[in-house]
């Protein structure tokens, strides 16, 4: 009963050694810049995509629906994307 234990779990630790980067263990990809000018165009559209997140969360209130830390991060934001 044991052995059989330990076969399975070996077999089971074979499968997922193969399949390992492949479907069960697959990291999250990153963009790759390859030109200066993709590199740009990501940053900036992180930036970008930072503010939407903060603005989505701004209610009837505007500003005052963001926490302080919140709103500092806004105004540094915008400014980079100028």
């Amino acid at each position: 009963m044991t052995t059989t234990i330990i076969v399975f779990c070996v077999i089971v630790l074979f499968i997922l050694y193969l399949f390992k980067g492949k479907m069960f263990f697959k990291p999250k990809e990153k963009h790759i810049a390859y030109t200066i000018d993709d590199q740009y165009n990501a940053e900036k559209k992180e930036i970008q995509d930072e503010i939407d997140s903060l603005l989505s969360k701004m209610g009837k209130n505007g500003l005052e629906d963001l926490s302080e830390k919140q709103k500092l991060r806004l105004q540094e934001l915008s400014k980079k994307l100028k």
